[in-house]
């Protein structure tokens, strides 16, 4: 069974989605079923069959976020240090051309989010990234051609 490594904060987001589905989506959607039945004809009721394909979507969401949840590996990025770049790592980076500076949390695969600046530990950039320092250039092979980025600083917060 192939764990997925996770941090604290994306496990405790997994866990916070499941509990909603659990304990919200899926009652929610039990009782729009019951008042749908009770408008009688079940093979005309248009809300009796949306909700019956919701519960269907939830249900699946449940049985995928219980098995990542289960197969979830959490790492704690505070009890992480150094200055070397691995799972975790809060890096700042600097672009060689545009001296652009871009910041980047390198989280698992489940949790990456590029809008609140978290990639994915198997992204090209991360993968470019890990193992090396603070002072090191890296060539990332990006969608529009080869970046050169300077790790300027490495945290684990």
């Amino acid at each position: 069974m192939e764990k997925f490594p996770m941090t604290l904060g994306g496990y405790q987001k997994l866990e916070a989605d499941l509990k909603k589905l659990k304990n919200e989506e899926r009652p929610a959607v039990i009782q729009a079923i019951a008042e749908a039945r009770a408008h009688g004809d079940l093979s005309e009721n248009a809300e009796y069959h949306a909700a019956k394909e919701r519960q269907g979507w939830i249900e699946s969401q449940i049985l995928d976020l219980e098995d990542k949840y289960t197969r979830a590996e959490v790492i704690d990025v505070a009890s992480l240090n150094g200055e070397t770049v691995k799972f975790g790592a809060t890096v700042t980076l600097i672009d060689e051309d545009t001296e652009e500076e871009k910041v980047w949390q390198i989280v698992g695969d489940l949790e990456a989010d590029v809008k609140q600046r978290k990639i994915s530990i198997s992204s090209p950039i991360a993968r470019a990234l890990i193992g090396k320092s603070v002072g090191d250039s890296v060539e990332v092979q990006a969608p529009g051609g080869t970046r050169a980025y300077e790790i300027e600083k490495v945290v684990f917060k």
